[in-house]
């Protein structure tokens, strides 16, 4: 384990990890595998010194790695009321010049460290011993199981005009006909370009992403070369396993460039939390080893059928040899998904926070005779139950399907699992009914499912963040990147507490925070503000930042007046601003004022500001559907 971390540690040196939330303190990451020269550190550190402020940003996060729990180069992240938590789950695909990715859980989720030149990077735990299979060396197959070199060039979220400097990565990914190919989805995120290259050949072929479920952390690839298909065996997916039935994870993971098969057996069936999605789904959980550059790849039965994909890894102190499958289920589920949609949208939820009724005078108080059901503590307002369940309703039933006490139903035979799986089974539009009891009385109401609105997105669709320039004033959306990588420090506790904490009241609504100010004659005094949310222009509340820049562009008033956070103002003169917006952006070589998205016509999307004015509360926003302290989120 030391030697693992060593290796983590060098490859933090080198990168900055993005890391995001869930509702019980854990560590996970991706397992990146990849190359960095000591130009690399050079490029770094003269960066760093001619940018003071992110030279600032990579010490405090480099400082703030000294714990226990972040020596394998996976920062935590402080929740509000979670303890923290020295365990790490891992996850499988190679990277150079980046961290990996993880995210705060009672369990500890990290990704592996990088393959890179140094030899410590090499050595791998005596417990985790990967061994070339001699009897599956000619099995076909092997030969459908293809590895996967991505470059990548993630946005820089400070400052959301340019891009940050590129890295590259290697992971795994199989075949599975029609010209297409499955791999991991943090394992071509942010991709400029991926290749890929079959077993025993020399020529790597450029690969294109046709769609990505971050969810589902699933990508499907597609290679157009004919050449690359040329005797190629597609995998055929199998069913769901059986506990003890022995597993195969075949990739290309770290310590070698050649296809390598580790074998193991069928630990666990249940649903887990997906790190790089932030989402919970059915999980198969092994013993077999999955090391760095796994990630992609397919684990197979004795048949020789794939039950899975490798995607995370849990590591700790006080357990071992524990890996974890994305299961067929749902890897067939984002297959249906994007040929139903002709793209991927994605697992829905129900959008409601439950409460278990383990307790008898709490399930008499409710009128509920038997122990079954979970209580509905809230509803979000961007969900479809908003309209048909109230707070204080039992659920007993999903589908006719007897939801017990605890938040499950039955699984097979002889076993139980979470109420979330069978909302997992369902597809964006799918109507759900529900059995309820409300008021003592028993009915049955009708659901619409629908993918969870983020207030707070864990990641930017279309790669690129939204951000406006008004007379040097920068202001983007709060996003969880951007979180980590302004560090939470400089965030604020506010700020921070709503992202933690605050549900979207609309779709479409978004925390709009102003960033930085880039120093003029114009914005004088307002050089030290930055982070601090921006709640009305010239009186108007903000909804978003398409909004926001709608009334900048049609203000006619002398003044343009920012309301933030504690009353504290910004106050420009229209003119002046706008003559001096052309000189900053030369100034700072920005190539534009507002990002892309910006330059669409505005659309309004609420008529009003009725739900504006809402009060949204302080519940805890996971989706985690039972956490730590007994609260459920569908």
């Amino acid at each position: 384990m030391a030697t693992i971390a060593v290796a983590n540690c060098c490859f933090s040196a080198l990168s900055s990890s993005f890391k995001f939330r869930y509702s019980v303190s854990c560590h996970r990451r991706f397992a990146t595998s990849a190359s960095t020269s000591n130009a690399s550190l050079n490029a770094l550190s003269a960066k760093a010194t001619n940018n003071k402020k992110r030279a600032l940003k990579k010490n405090s996060s480099t400082s703030s790695s000294k714990s226990n729990a972040e020596k394998d180069s996976v920062p935590q992240k402080k929740l509000p009321g979670r303890p923290k938590d020295e365990k790490s789950i891992l996850y499988a695909d190679g990277a150079s010049g980046r961290g990996d990715i993880g995210r705060p859980q009672s369990t500890g989720f990290k990704s592996f460290g990088a393959q890179g030149k140094d030899k410590k990077e090499f050595q791998i735990d005596s417990r985790e011993q990967q061994v070339e299979q001699g009897d599956l060396q000619d099995a076909t197959f092997l030969n459908a199981v293809v590895k996967v070199y991505c470059t990548h060039t993630a946005p820089d979220y400070s400052l959301p005009w340019q891009k940050q400097r590129q890295y590259t990565s290697t992971g795994s990914a199989f075949m599975i006909g029609d010209g297409k190919l499955l791999t991991n989805a943090h394992c071509v995120e942010h991709d400029t370009q991926v290749k890929v290259k079959r077993r025993g050949d020399d020529t790597k072929y450029v690969a294109k992403v046709l769609a990505r479920g971050v969810d589902c952390d699933i990508a499907l690839l597609s290679v157009e070369s004919e050449e690359f298909w040329k005797g190629a065996e597609p995998l055929h997916l199998g069913h769901l396993p059986r506990l003890q039935d022995a597993v195969t994870v075949v990739g290309y993971p770290l310590g070698g460039d050649t296809i390598s098969v580790t074998k193991g057996v069928v630990s666990r069936i249940e649903v887990t939390s997906y790190a790089h999605g932030s989402s919970d789904l059915l999980g198969i959980q092994i013993d077999a080893a999955i090391n760095p550059g796994n990630s992609g790849g397919p684990a197979f039965n004795e048949q020789g059928e794939c039950i899975g994909v490798a995607f995370q890894v849990y590591r700790s102190e006080e357990a071992e040899n524990i890996g974890y499958v994305i299961p067929t289920t749902v890897v067939s589920h984002f297959l249906d998904d994007y040929e139903r949609n002709g793209k991927y949208t994605g697992f829905p939820c129900l959008g409601i926070l439950l409460q278990k009724l383990e307790n008898p005078a709490l399930r008499a108080c409710l009128q509920v005779n038997s122990n079954e059901g979970v209580l509905v503590r809230r509803v979000e307002p961007t969900s479809d139950a908003n309209n048909a369940l109230k707070q204080g309703d039992v659920i007993v039933s999903f589908d006719d399907v007897h939801v017990g006490s605890e938040g499950t139903v039955p699984f097979r035979s002889n076993e139980r699992i979470a109420f979330r799986y069978l909302i997992s089974q369902k597809f964006a539009g799918d109507v759900a009914e529900l059995g309820i009891i409300r008021a003592g009385k028993f009915m049955r109401v009708q659901v619409v499912l629908n993918p969870r609105v983020h207030l707070v997105p864990y990641h930017i669709e279309g790669g690129q963040p939204s951000y406006l320039i008004i007379a040097g004033l920068v202001f983007t959306p709060l996003s969880e990147p951007l979180i980590e990588e302004e560090c939470e420090d400089s965030i604020g506790l506010k700020l921070l507490a709503k992202a933690r904490y605050s549900l979207a009241r609309f779709k479409g609504e978004q925390i709009v925070i102003l960033s930085q100010v880039l120093a003029n004659e114009v914005n004088i005094g307002y050089e030290d503000m930055g982070n601090q949310q921006v709640l009305k222009f010239n009186g108007t509340r903000i909804k978003n930042i398409s909004h926001l820049a709608h009334l900048v562009a049609c203000c006619e008033d002398k003044y343009l007046v920012f309301e933030f956070e504690d009353n504290y103002l910004a106050v420009l003169e229209s003119e002046a601003a706008m003559a001096a917006s052309s000189r900053i952006l030369k100034d700072y070589g920005i190539p534009s004022e507002r990002s892309d998205d910006l330059l669409e016509p505005y659309v309004d999307s609420l008529g009003d500001n009725q739900a504006l004015e809402q009060d949204i509360g302080d519940s805890p926003v996971s989706n985690l559907e039972i956490g730590s302290d007994g609260l459920l989120w569908a």
